[in-house]
């Protein structure tokens, strides 16, 4: 299991050096059960308990005894992570913590997360050395779990689209269906074009084949779940095509695939009792003589008519025809993650995804989730008037239509066309990237909103 070197079993808390969390005030006033010469070795390093900083105290061979940990004012941070920053900046070795500084489980996962580092090409090793051993009362394995989907999902999104395209994309879904033996299968060629014609519209302009991957888990008769990602491997933004400058980052435009990668992997390893079902349409949106083009009507699998407004706007497209599929099983939960447009970066920023429901209940429990959880998401309303902004005159609906007022909203809506019969639905707008790094989140490919999901779908299904 992926960094269980790096999170020690509680039985080895006696021999690891144990890091003390202090105040401002404990750190200056001597209050800190610290000898003498530890207090001006703090002073000499001008130490005062400031939020974030830390401090190692050297033993009598030199080692250290003792690190200290400042939380400044001792209010609660805005950060359960930020003690994560520790993984990273300590020496090789064993550590605990006396007190955790924050909810303990999500120390312990933070710890893991600041560990990860992205290797395929070069570049620093995973993981520093320093090693923490968990904290009491704390699920060991069901940390290890989060961590490992966790940077299973970094490692996809942070792959160059040359070595991750469609088939690779299957490849590492196939990999994971197998571990888990879920039974799998792919849907191509004629066959995609006749029962998925949206999804090869986009991808039939690319050498690289277009497909739908389609994997389930689990006991037929428990309640179905199923999760539906935007797999759009490379994004030109096609014939309607993008500046350079919007291209730079489009390796991550498979990001939901990803993350739905990565919360299966959750729910399949902490075989959690439900009918599990992934799909993923995978394409590469091209160039070229085969692409289809602005003002095309396009059918979907629906039988809906799609007028496309933009060929920029393909991955609605994608995840319809996946959704339709989804949905004519009637699950009991279906979710879908997508890095669909830029609005809702412009709205919340790269870490506070919105995510849509029709379903209150959920919708209150998902957000409950992402505060317990530290993994931010924000309620946006499928404001159903916004519908007329991506009306056609020719066809059922327009992929983007001509304003540019609340696009994520107007995406979050043209998708709810396609869903009809399941009982709970949700769609996450992720950015699936750190555009700049903090604890636990380094730069690059970012799980977002999965252990919230995760958290949620474990809670519901017991």
């Amino acid at each position: 299991m992926r960094f269980k070197s790096l999170l020690l079993p509680a039985s080895k808390a006696k021999s690891a050096c144990s890091i003390v969390s202090v105040t401002a005030k404990e750190a200056t006033k001597g209050k800190a059960g610290l000898s003498p010469v530890q207090r001006a070795w703090v002073e000499a390093n001008g130490f005062a308990g400031e939020r974030g900083k830390w401090l190692a105290l050297p033993g009598e061979e030199g080692r250290i005894e003792r690190v200290l940990l400042g939380l400044g004012d001792g209010g609660p941070g805005d950060d359960p992570f930020a003690a994560a920053r520790l993984a990273s900046a300590l020496p090789e070795g064993d550590y605990r913590f006396e007190q955790t500084p924050g909810p303990a489980g999500l120390v312990a996962l933070g710890w893991l997360m600041e560990a990860y580092a992205f290797t395929r090409y070069g570049g620093k090793e995973a993981g520093h050395g320093a090693r923490l051993v968990c904290p009491k009362d704390v699920d060991r394995d069901d940390v290890l779990r989060q961590a490992g989907a966790v940077a299973f999902t970094r490692d996809l999104v942070n792959t160059p689209s040359s070595d991750m395209g469609p088939e690779e994309l299957e490849a590492a879904a196939r990999k994971l269906a197998k571990e888990h033996d879920a039974r799998f299968r792919k849907v191509t060629g004629k066959a995609l074009a006749t029962g998925f014609p949206m999804i090869h519209a986009v991808g039939k302009a690319s050498t690289r084949a277009p497909r739908l991957i389609d994997f389930t888990w689990g006991d037929p008769a428990a309640p179905k779940v199923t999760l539906v990602g935007k797999g759009v491997c490379f994004d030109t933004g096609g014939l309607d095509i993008k500046p350079a400058s919007g291209m730079l980052l489009m390796k991550k435009d498979m990001g939901g695939a990803a993350n739905v990668l990565g919360l299966a992997a959750m729910i399949m390893g902490a075989k959690l009792p439900v009918r599990l079902r992934v799909l993923i349409p995978a394409v590469e949106n091209s160039i070229s003589g085969e692409a289809f083009r602005p003002g095309d009507v396009l059918k979907s699998r629906k039988g809906l008519t799609v007028e496309i407004g933009n060929t920029d706007a393909e991955g609605r497209l994608v995840l319809a025809d996946a959704l339709a599929l989804a949905d004519e099983e009637s699950p009991d939960l279906l979710v879908d993650m997508a890095t669909l447009t830029g609005a809702a970066r412009v709205a919340l920023g790269p870490d506070l995804p919105p995510f849509y429901s029709n379903d209150e209940m959920l919708a209150s429990a998902l957000a409950e989730m992402a505060v317990s959880q530290n993994d931010p998401l924000w309620r946006l309303p499928l404001w159903e008037p916004y519908n007329a902004l991506i009306d056609s005159p020719i066809a059922d609906i327009n992929n983007a239509g001509s304003s540019g007022f609340a696009g994520s909203i107007t995406a979050a809506l043209f998708l709810k066309h396609f869903v009809e019969k399941a009982k709970t639905w949700v769609h996450l707008d992720i950015f699936a990237w750190t555009p700049t790094a903090r604890p636990a989140r380094p730069l690059g490919g970012e799980a977002q909103g999965v252990r919230a999901l995760y958290a949620l779908i474990a809670g519901r299904y017991r």
